[in-house]
């Protein structure tokens, strides 16, 4: 028995976004998916490098079954070193990553390597599984039980993911190996899709659409409908017995999304003569001309999950990437660079308008305030305008107006409201007070003058 792919690739830049970041893959060998993030187009690049490393593995012999997964982790390092050298030659590119999640095929065995959030589903007759693992922040909250499958979706850090490759850490993707069988259909795509369509959707679309291209336009007709507020990119491929299937296999390569409009080779096999005349075979493309979305199809808010809730994904505990990305259409990760300047400029300017509506407001309050108290000397009396107190050694009083009138020759009682400061309506306020002062002075020097005299005159009178 023989046994060999019928698929279908597509790639759409949603509703949203401005370029396509995503890059896909279909071959009789290989099948792959890359979400690309970062700014100045590095997703772009990002998802089109690793895409353009690992499809030369569709163009070789077959590898032992034994030797897949050698194969494709050297691929994906190889990628990753691509990376490396294009943020060298282009340091603006330096937060720019990619995803990524490939399937390669030898007969029946099929090895599967992923990293970061972009998926690989698996329907067998009536059974419908997700066969990767997300690596971000949310699902690892799920896998050790600290929020639900239902709190995922509102999540503020959904978007955050662990692990991906960005030319900078060393590769770290999930590998397995398993055996397909005839009449399986498999299903590679970026979250654009799985953020958007629910998995149960997603399977009763692989159920309905018998064939990979109508399937995977339907997905991303429904991803659309859901609003599109990211990439999305779709890779549908049927596993047939040659010798009984009467359509066969799909004969040409299929590229699409950002690898499909740029030209990033990696390596001597990319410009092969195998190489140009497989690329002239293929049939690349963007889903941009893909028929147009059907009316019937019920409308969605963006972001809102088309179908129903997010069902269960498989466990499986993972370390945290080191200095994690955030991405997908409401966060702009650190991967895709966020345009944090906007916010900052508004913070500066409202932290300023605060401060100086409190300055204008506190000055004039300050000002509208007088009292009377002692000169700095302490010998005569002063009017100061103001407040008596200072605020990290700056007084908040100036004084006005000094006096000629004797702190010596009031009595006990006012010298002690003048320590204390005598507050006061306003500036004419303070010029009473004072004159109140002078008249109490004068009327005390005038007490003691009489009671002098008076005392000088029994002495007399008694001397005599």
């Amino acid at each position: 028995m023989t046994i060999a792919l019928r698929y279908a690739a597509y790639s759409d830049v949603g509703c949203l976004r401005e370029g396509n970041e995503d890059s896909g893959y279909a071959g009789q060998h290989l099948l792959a998916v890359a979400d690309g993030m970062g700014g100045y187009a590095g997703g772009e690049v990002a998802s089109s490098i690793a895409i353009s490393s690992i499809r030369q593995l569709d163009t070789q012999d077959d590898p032992r079954a034994e030797e897949m997964a050698e194969v494709l982790q050297r691929a994906v390092e190889r990628a990753n070193e691509s990376l490396a050298i294009r943020i060298r030659q282009e340091p603006q590119l330096e937060n720019m990553g990619t995803t990524l999640t490939a399937m390669l095929w030898s007969g029946s065995q099929v090895a599967l390597i992923h990293i970061g959030d972009s998926r690989a589903y698996l329907l067998r007759g009536p059974r419908f599984e997700q066969i990767t693992h997300d690596h971000t922040l949310v699902q690892t909250l799920v896998d050790e039980g600290k929020i639900t499958e239902e709190e995922v979706a509102t999540h503020p850090q959904r978007s955050l993911i662990l692990r991906a490759l960005d030319g900078k850490t060393p590769v770290d993707p999930d590998i397995s190996i398993s055996k397909a069988k005839v009449g399986d259909r498999y299903l590679l795509c970026s979250d654009g899709l799985s953020g958007v369509v629910s998995k149960k959707t997603i399977h009763e679309t692989l159920v309905a659409e018998t064939d990979p291209r109508g399937a995977a336009k339907k997905l991303i007709e429904l991803a659309i409908r859901g609003g599109g507020p990211d990439n999305i990119t779709a890779v549908v491929a049927d596993v047939i017995e040659t010798d009984t299937d009467r359509e066969g296999p799909t004969g040409a390569s299929q590229t699409v999304g950002a690898a499909d409009q740029r030209d990033e080779s990696t390596g001597p096999n990319e410009t092969s003569p195998a190489r140009r005349a497989q690329e002239l075979r293929g049939t690349g493309g963007d889903t941009a001309e893909l028929d147009p979305v059907r009316e019937d199809l019920p409308q969605q808010e963006p972001g809102q999950a088309y179908g129903a809730p997010h069902e269960e994904r498989p466990h499986d505990t993972r370390d945290d990437y080191d200095a994690p990305p955030s991405r997908g259409g409401d966060a702009e990760p650190e991967y895709r660079t966020r345009s944090w300047w906007p916010i900052v400029v508004v913070f500066v300017v409202v932290v300023a308008l605060v401060a100086g509506g409190g300055y204008y407001f506190g000055r004039q309050y300050v000002e509208s305030q007088f009292y009377v108290g002692l000169s700095p000397n302490g010998e005569t009396v002063s009017v100061y305008q103001g407040i008596d107190t200072d605020i990290a050694g700056i007084s908040l009083s100036d004084e006005v107006e000094t006096t000629d009138l004797q702190v010596s020759s009031l009595s006990d009682a006012d010298q002690e409201l003048l320590r204390n400061t005598i507050t006061v309506d306003d500036r004419d306020d303070a010029t009473r007070v004072v004159g109140e002062l002078e008249e109490a002075a004068d009327g005390g020097a005038s007490n003691e003058s009489t009671t002098g005299g008076a005392d000088r005159g029994t002495e007399t009178g008694e001397s005599g």
